[in-house]
């Protein structure tokens, strides 16, 4: 079976986006990252930042408290629709329709979003699971222009946040080590990493391919 999609799922800071695009220049395909957090925010008819700060969390205290109240209340259900609310249940849904659209496109290179799990019976997925080190994943981030002090607690924070989305979702602890195809630490190089991934996808489709058949 011929690799058509690969899912990057990562730890917060350890380069996955910067690996996942060279990973799709290389195959010449197309990178579902900002991308999909875009067309999140088409289809929900809002600006891409309010996606972008609610993906792979789910919804804050007072959110669920606001949604709790319009939905218990007669007016509030008639309301809630015209509200538009910008719920996680939302952007699970149109995450979900995204992902699988981009999947059956094919070519695709997806980053996190839960993709790995949408796409796990697929046998044409490849998935991917990239870590690191706590003081590479700091680093990482300083050098990418943070504050010290705010890398350091969203390094501690983010896959929390991820961890309770997919347990809610998928009810699998986060990262499911028996989902993933490849599990590499990017401390080896960035580089080096996408050639792990372009290797493993090789032994992946050899393995995948039918005995040939022996000769009468």
């Amino acid at each position: 079976m011929k690799v058509r999609v690969v899912t990057i799922d990562r730890e917060y800071g350890s380069g996955a986006n910067v690996i996942a695009k060279r990973l799709a220049d290389h195959l010449g395909w197309k990178l579902w990252d900002q991308l999909l957090t875009n067309e999140i925010a088409k289809l929900a008819r809002c600006d891409g930042s309010q996606v972008a700060s609610r993906e792979e969390r789910m919804d804050p205290l007072y959110y669920r408290f606001l949604k709790s109240f319009l939905r218990g209340s007669f007016e509030g259900s008639l309301n809630v629709h015209r509200l538009n609310l910008l719920d996680a249940d939302s952007i699970f849904r149109l995450t979900q329709r995204l992902v699988n659209a981009a999947a059956d496109e094919g070519n695709a290179v997806i980053v996190g979003r839960g993709s790995a799990f949408f796409l796990e019976n697929r046998p044409d997925a490849f998935h991917v699971f990239i870590y690191a080190p706590y003081e590479d994943k700091v680093r990482r981030l300083i050098r990418g222009g943070m504050e010290p002090n705010e890398a350091a607690r969203l390094v501690d924070t983010v896959d929390t946040d991820r961890a309770e989305f997919i347990k809610k979702y998928f009810d699998k602890d986060w990262p499911d080590r028996h989902l993933y195809h490849l599990m590499i630490n990017s401390r080896v190089g960035d580089e080096a990493v996408v050639r792990a991934i372009l290797h493993g996808i090789a032994t992946h489709e050899e393995q995948a391919a039918p005995a040939p058949r022996s000769q009468q």
